[in-house]
């Protein structure tokens, strides 16, 4: 993976590079990242030049109040969470659940964001924090392709290093002030451990056969994956 410096973008990052059975990744043609609302000139700039698609898995709340700064490339909006961000504080889940959740109810959307990807332009993908609707969205095309599982779990895992120390500190004091007997708030909003990537990943395979076969149950054609597998894997 390349860490990319975008003024104003926090933990963006080119998944090309990573192994997979038959090559590897592209570089160019996977990136994912946080919000573009904070997004400097050079950083708008700088998408403008690499990327002919971005896939924004906000919702329309979100986008309104924190509208892209890039108005100029594609976008599709495939709000993944259906309901309210801010439920999944209330009821406490823990990221394991939100994450099944989002397998369980968001399927179609899901294969709809990497059926972008497979239209073969390179591609942003993000959400608020680009943590978790990113971080499964992204999991899920780079596993229909066979890319190596240690290292898609360790793109996954690096999220929480790249998230700002401030916006740490402010959101767990919010979330602490607002939840204050969650168990799970804090985790939710500012972790990425690696062991929550690989079982939802494993459960995928358990329960589907493969991160292929779940995108095919949801909508998915195998030229779609054949085209997913052209543009994302070099030899």
């Amino acid at each position: 993976m390349t860490l990319l410096e975008l003024p104003g973008v926090f933990n963006a990052r080119d998944v090309g590079g990573m192994p997979a059975s038959r090559g590897r990744i592209r570089e160019g043609m996977l990136l994912r990242s946080g919000s573009l609302v904070a997004a400097k000139p050079a950083a708008v700039a700088a998408i403008e030049h690499r990327v002919g698609h971005i896939v924004d898995l906000r919702d329309g709340q979100e986008v309104a109040e924190a509208p892209s700064a890039v108005s100029s490339v594609p976008t599709t909006n495939l709000p993944l969470f259906l309901g309210s961000v801010a439920s999944f504080f209330d009821e406490d889940l823990s990221l394991e659940e939100m994450y099944r959740h989002l397998v369980d109810e968001s399927g179609t959307r899901l294969a709809d964001a990497v059926r972008v990807i497979a239209e073969g332009e390179g591609t942003l993908v993000h959400c608020t924090v680009g943590k978790d609707r990113t971080g499964v969205t992204v999991a899920l095309a780079l596993s229909a392709v066979d890319a190596d599982r240690d290292a898609v779990v360790a793109d996954y895992a690096l999220t929480a290093s790249q998230l700002p120390a401030e916006r740490n500190r402010r959101i767990t004091e919010f979330l602490r002030a607002q939840h204050p007997h969650a168990e799970n708030a804090v985790a939710l909003a500012t972790q990425s451990p690696a062991a929550v990537m690989r079982g939802i990943l494993d459960e995928i395979d358990r329960r589907w056969g493969s991160s292929a076969d779940y995108l095919r149950a949801h909508g998915i054609a195998d030229d779609d994956l054949v085209a997913l597998r052209a543009a994302l894997i070099e030899s």
